[in-house]
């Protein structure tokens, strides 16, 4: 990977995803890994928590993931943050709970929260994916009450039937508004159903559609940074 980009790579499981994605392969990634390349004192960490739109799954270098893409435009702000990307292919809520205590052993001042999209791809019923992610955000003011708390809003297929839809699409703005979160409505807004700007899934975005989700999140970012 480029160091241009500073990304912390945090792939802690393997898993495999039903409807988000094909059967992949999940490095773990110790502690120790973290901290030879973690950012000077003197920088902020954000960690954008999430599944394989953070990761950046099918991708040649995680760096084009959306993530990776924030952390050039930070770069050419010239502002003092290094991004953690604590992105795991076909990671759900329940995982998401499970596995935050580990990412934040390390300083977080940003927290972005994208996690959601497999649980709506595999309708788990919308009040438990509530219930979980409000844990994960419970966790993280708990351990870090001055951090910054940012949502990525997901939106599922219409196949998953209207009232499904509309309970899904309404958590986010929700969770968001209980927990003073920052709101990206839609990450995927210009880029989800796009066939050009998306891998052969149709699920996945391509490095071009990373871009457009890192523009879609920067436009909120930056003013919380």
């Amino acid at each position: 990977m480029h160091n241009k980009f500073r990304i912390i790579l945090a792939i802690v499981l393997t898993i495999t995803i039903a409807g988000c994605g094909s059967k992949s392969a999940k490095t773990d990634t110790l502690a120790t890994d973290s901290a030879k390349t973690a950012a000077p004192a003197s920088t902020k960490n954000i960690l954008v928590f999430g599944d394989s739109l953070t990761a950046g799954y099918g991708l040649d270098d995680p760096s084009q993931s959306y993530a990776g893409v924030l952390q050039t435009k930070i770069d050419s702000a010239k502002l003092p943050y290094t991004i953690i990307n604590g992105g795991v292919s076909g990671e759900t809520s329940a995982g998401g709970k499970n596995r935050i205590d580990w990412l934040l052993k390390q300083p977080v001042d940003v927290f972005v929260l994208e996690l959601g999209a497999n649980d709506g791809l595999r309708g788990i019923p919308v009040k438990e994916t509530t219930k979980n992610l409000q844990t994960i955000i419970d966790k993280v003011k708990a351990k870090y009450p001055n951090a910054k708390l940012v949502m990525l809003g997901m939106q599922v297929p219409p196949n998953m039937g209207p009232a499904y839809v509309r309970d899904f699409k309404n958590m986010f703005p929700q969770l968001a508004t209980k927990n003073n979160m920052a709101l990206v409505p839609f990450l995927l807004q210009g880029v989800g159903g796009v066939r050009a700007l998306n891998q052969q899934d149709g699920i996945h975005p391509t490095a071009e559609g990373a871009k457009i989700l890192a523009a879609n999140v920067w436009d909120m970012l930056k003013g919380v940074l």
